[in-house]
């Protein structure tokens, strides 16, 4: 049972003076690292500070804080401080997008983190993409169910273990088998068979392996570093269930689901209560897990802006990417006047649950490119909002991040309302199958889980008419519906056409030379194309 528990999520100098003396890492084994002190070990007992972040999507500005805030930490000389990243790096904004997440790993790699586990984000460029990169992290990369198809072990270690002062830590690395969904085509072939394994079937089995491995190598403290999220998925999984299917884990830190959780509990398989936080995303906070000497686990959000400590080569490095990007994304496209809209006031995906305004642009922009009846977008392609003024081409990468073409399908009327069903299905809940639209209008009955009203544009009239369930009309999507993008319902629709351009530079196209430059006020607020009601 979830046990809240409100704490402070301020950092203060008393708090910082909890910490620890500057180290050195050493390798001793395969999954076993010491972390020795540059100064010879004090005979007092030291705290141990994990600072942890999760779902950075690509926003570098904050590498250089938690570095810095850990540096700091270990010169007090009060306690040890490692750092953890829990995955979703590599994607998600521009650093990543026109880098192809190199930017990304150039910035973590002058980190120097502990650990790092993998997101579901981390697939989106391939898995040789993804080996490629994490080769050159120079961090531990700990994942106990992702492995080849048919392999025996993990691709990567499950765990590592640092010693820390007088204590062994592990850190337990997990993913959502879920993400064989949400980026089907990268743990697919051609023709569908799987190529790589999140083991769904056996998740928690592996998860409860690593951790009495860890312990039988002597660990005296278990932390998760699990990509998992809050939410259950259409897989069923969950970080909370994760904590009442095993036992042995002492605290989580968590991701996936962008909550903002300083603390909350869990029961385990033995029913201890084990403590489970995360801090948002885009380095909105910094996580802090404080282990004191007599073993008690404390765990804390710092928001960003209260972190003045920064990282010299962190910053030089950030400092010479973004001279780098700047070179690309300065160029403006577009003027407006308002806000395009893809998070609410609390930062949570609203276009994975509503229509918004960037939501009806882009799928705009590609029902123009391709000449097509109807266009649909995923809303978990729909990543950042875009300000009001001057709209760089980077802007538009960072709203459109993802290295996607677009496809012109073949697609009947009645296969149009089965995706629209399936993808609304659990309306209010978020979820980033849900479609963004041009030229079509539906309705979205969330208490009986049901479309109706679906009505197309007839572009010669300029007129909404009833959809027919026997017609073929011509859909414009991204390459992802190919690889599980809505649940897999168009996949097998006929291809009219293949595009070349990436969708950033389709919805580029659209704001500069279709709409000349301005949005004027056709976007200023959702266009009533998707009506949703509670009956």
């Amino acid at each position: 049972m979830k046990n809240q528990k409100n704490m402070t999520t301020s950092f203060t100098s008393k708090t910082l003076a909890a910490a620890i003396a500057s180290s050195l890492i050493t390798l001793t084994s395969c999954r076993t690292l010491e972390q020795q002190p540059q100064q010879p070990i004090q005979p007092r007992p030291k705290s141990i500070v994990v600072l942890y972040e999760n779902d950075v999507h690509c926003n570098i500005d904050g590498y250089t804080k938690i570095a810095g805030l850990r540096d700091a930490i270990n010169r007090s000389d009060t306690a040890y401080a490692v750092a953890v990243s829990v995955g979703d790096y590599l994607q998600g904004g521009t650093a990543g997008a026109i880098s192809r997440g190199k930017y990304i790993i150039d910035i973590m790699r002058h980190v120097g983190y502990n650990a790092v586990t993998l997101g579901n984000h981390e697939f989106d460029y391939g898995v040789p993409r993804m080996k490629e990169l994490l080769s050159q992290i120079d961090a531990p990369v700990v994942c106990a169910n992702f492995a080849d198809a048919g392999a025996s072990e993990s691709y990567y270690p499950a765990y590592v273990i640092y010693r820390i002062g007088d204590k062994r830590v592990a850190f337990v690395g997990a993913v959502t088998p879920e993400t064989m969904l949400l980026e089907s085509y990268s743990f697919h072939d051609d023709d569908g068979k799987v190529i790589y394994d999140l083991k769904p079937e056996v998740f928690y089995q592996l998860i409860q392996q690593a951790v009495d491995d860890a312990r039988r190598e002597g660990a005296d403290y278990v932390v998760l570093i699990s990509h998992v999220g809050e939410e259950t998925q259409s897989m069923g999984f969950d970080s909370h269930r994760l904590i009442a299917a095993t036992k042995g884990i002492d605290v989580v830190l968590d991701g996936h689901s962008h909550n903002t959780i300083p603390r909350d509990t869990e029961e385990n398989l033995a029913g201890k209560p084990i403590g489970i936080t995360q801090t948002g995303t885009q380095f909105a906070n910094i996580g802090k897990l404080l282990i004191t000497p007599d073993g008690r686990m404390q765990t804390m959000l710092i928001p960003i802006e209260e972190v003045t400590y920064e990282n010299a080569r962190v910053t030089a490095a950030t400092d010479s990417i973004k001279a780098l990007m700047n070179q690309i994304v300065n160029r403006v496209v577009c003027n407006s006047d308002y806000n395009l809209v893809v998070t609410d006031e609390n930062g949570q995906m609203l276009v994975r649950r509503a229509e918004t305004n960037a939501g009806d642009l882009v799928a705009d922009a590609y029902r123009h490119a391709l000449a097509t009846d109807i266009a649909f977008e995923n809303g978990g392609g729909i990543r950042n909002d875009v300000r009001a003024g001057s709209i760089t081409y980077g802007d538009v990468t960072a709203l459109s991040p993802y290295d996607q073409h677009l496809i012109k399908l073949e697609v009947t009327g009645a296969t149009i309302l089965d995706m629209l069903k399936k993808c609304t299905a659990i309306t209010p809940d978020y979820d980033g199958n849900f479609p963004q639209c041009s030229g079509i209008r539906y309705t979205i009955h969330t208490a009986s889980h049901t479309v109706s009203d679906v009505r197309v544009l007839d572009a010669a009239t300029g007129q909404y008419t009833d959809i027919d369930p026997a017609r073929s009309y011509t859909v414009a999507v991204t390459a992802y519906y190919k690889g599980g993008g809505f649940y897999d319902a168009l996949k097998g629709c006929k291809v009219l056409k293949e595009g070349t351009d990436l969708t950033r530079d389709v919805v580029a196209n659209y704001l500069e030379k279709v709409l000349k430059g301005t949005t004027g006020t056709t976007y200023a607020k959702p266009q009533g194309r998707i009506t949703i009601v509670n009956d």
